[in-house]
């Protein structure tokens, strides 16, 4: 499949990849950190058989796209998600953002508006604001939680991902999907730009997408689940519905923050039905 040039990085081109199925409305998924397109498997097809456009890419620095060394904060995710766009002349899309993707829905249509983008859906996101401040003492997220995974990062990145992975498909002790699942999972992440990974913490971390959902007057859908341990729903979705006026939620009853792969059915049934409407 095709690979889009973005801004590039000491003269050389840094490299989108993405994957495009299917006619009808585009739905554009974006995966959560330190994935890729490829979690969304389960999705595409049934995208693809309900009539509908699916597109996945993978954000820069992990999957099959670049690894530069910079950019990897919100404002240059969103503007590699308009230039997605508007090389693919979308119109009248979905953006679908799973966790730390909910953070590209929120910057994208708070920087460039709803010209080319009809719905949102924002899955196990990490909008409004993770970070815990004066202004925002529900964050979860202080200087001390953010260092603390950078340095585990920094010091087992390995480590990190296969306890990070458990944690992801897991409600309490029980994980929700295979262990070939969650292996798959870390694989993936295994891969991406060591860089990418830790720079993210603090993007996802400490990006405030308050005033861009103060933006939103598109059709909105948030499904969570209600046992996430990554990204928690109070902190979170809750607040995402209330702060969209007329969102939409679907809480998805034993769901872990890995929902789109934990439960498919339910998932795949609240995001259909939302963009059938």
């Amino acid at each position: 499949m095709p690979k889009l040039n973005v801004a590039p990085e000491n003269k050389v081109p840094i490299r989108l990849y993405y994957e495009d199925y299917g006619t009808g409305k585009p739905v554009v998924l974006i995966h959560g950190w330190p994935l890729s397109g490829r979690t969304w498997e389960n999705q595409v097809p049934a995208l693809v058989a309900a009539g509908f456009r699916a597109i996945a890419y993978d954000r820069r620095g992990f999957g099959l796209s670049s690894q530069p060394w910079n950019g990897y904060d919100y404002d240059t995710f969103a503007a590699d998600l308009d230039a997605l766009m508007r090389c693919l002349d979308l119109r009248d899309a979905t953006l679908v953002g799973f966790s730390m993707g909910g953070g590209e829905v929120a910057r994208y249509v708070g920087s460039y508006g709803t010209e080319r983008v009809s719905k949102a859906v924002f899955a196990a996101a990490v909008p409004p604001f993770l970070f815990k401040s004066k202004d925002n003492p529900e964050g979860p997220l202080d200087d001390a939680a953010i260092a603390a995974r950078e340095a585990a990062i920094r010091t087992d990145r390995m480590a990190f991902l296969e306890t990070f992975t458990k944690k992801f498909f897991s409600v309490g002790s029980k994980m929700k999907v295979s262990e070939a699942q969650r292996r798959y999972a870390r694989d993936i992440a295994a891969f991406a730009s060591p860089k990418g990974t830790l720079d993210c913490i603090g993007a996802f971390g400490r990006t405030d997408f308050r005033e861009d959902l103060r933006k939103f007057s598109i059709p909105t859908l948030v499904i969570h689940g209600d046992s996430d341990a990554i990204v928690p729903f109070k902190v979170s979705g809750k607040r995402t519905v209330a702060a969209i006026p007329g969102a939409k939620l679907a809480l998805i009853k034993g769901g872990p923050h890995g929902i789109n792969a934990s439960h498919p059915a339910e998932f795949n049934r609240a995001l259909l039905g939302f963009l059938s409407d």
